[in-house]
């Protein structure tokens, strides 16, 4: 006959179903997770943005016309949208550009060397991502708004 189990046996994991409203605004979600998701959105928004950046591209270059009508929309407005409203979004996607841009290198540099592939590393980088990527959108809006 076996003997009875030992009553000192570990206590089994219990998982619960979590409820959004309560639990997740307490969720603390790390900077690389934050960075992580930001790549996933940027992406997202260069997809939807595809048909004005091919309109940005061919007005641009196609003739002197077209080029001053392109400047038009950013400077008048187009479509009964402002200016300010085109470069918003040309903002966006800017930000969206130099994001993904810089997140994938991140991403790609993780996933190649087994040294980056480390908890200090990837907050660093993360960090270095947000901070690199909201820098340069900044200089650029300036430059996209006339301050410079």
């Amino acid at each position: 006959m076996s003997e009875p189990m030992q009553a000192t046996s570990k206590k089994r994991p219990e998982f619960r179903n979590i409820n959004a409203f309560r639990d997740l605004p307490s969720y603390r979600l790390p900077v690389a997770g934050i960075v992580s998701i930001l790549h996933r959105v940027s992406g997202a928004i260069m997809f939807l943005l595809m048909p004005f950046i091919i309109w940005m591209f061919d007005t641009s270059v196609s003739s002197e016309v077209s080029f001053m009508r392109f400047k038009g929309a950013f400077e008048v407005g187009m479509l009964g949208l402002p200016g300010v409203i085109w470069k918003l979004v040309a903002l966006a996607l800017i930000w969206a550009s130099l994001h993904h841009i810089l997140a994938g290198l991140r991403h790609l540099r993780m996933d190649t060397s087994h040294s980056a592939a480390t908890k200090e590393f990837g907050k660093s980088s993360a960090i270095f991502t947000l901070i690199v990527s909201i820098g340069l959108t900044v200089i650029l809006g300036a430059k996209l708004f006339g301050l410079y």
